[in-house]
């Protein structure tokens, strides 16, 4: 559950989201074949930061996903979080910006951001499956 201030209004323009795979199904299309889809858990992502170009040198917004416990981070990050009024998460990701000060500490990013037909760029970590050496 995301804690925000009670002013916290949704964030429109920002077309940036956080997420994690939730795993793999399938879905039938109109002619009943089968197709494979991810299930995927993305936002809500409340802006935690804002990176301005005069003290930072660039504008962007930081926005956290998968809130954690306080003792999971360590003092200073948890100042961060206090100062923006919200409970902890364990991923914080820069996503870049015209301007920040089109957005506030707080705002949520949800998926209203999205319309159906927008290009979507999904980048991830893969598992790693370390050296495989000769057994190749």
């Amino acid at each position: 559950m995301v804690e925000t201030s009670p002013t916290a209004q949704p964030t429109p323009k920002l077309k940036a989201i956080l997420g994690r795979k939730l795993g793999m199904t399938q879905i039938f299309d109109a002619q009943g074949l089968s197709r494979p889809a991810t299930e995927l858990e993305a936002g809500p992502c409340p802006i935690v930061d804002l990176r301005t170009k005069e003290k930072d040198g660039y504008a962007a917004v930081v926005l956290g996903f998968c809130a954690v416990a306080e003792k999971s981070v360590n003092k200073p990050q948890l100042g961060v979080f206090k100062k923006a009024g919200l409970t902890p998460f364990s991923w914080l990701r820069e996503v870049r910006v015209a301007e920040s000060t089109a957005f506030k500490q707080g705002d949520i990013v949800t998926l209203n951001s999205f319309e159906a037909g927008d290009y979507v760029d999904v980048a991830g970590v893969s598992k790693g499956k370390g050296f495989a050496g000769g057994v190749k």
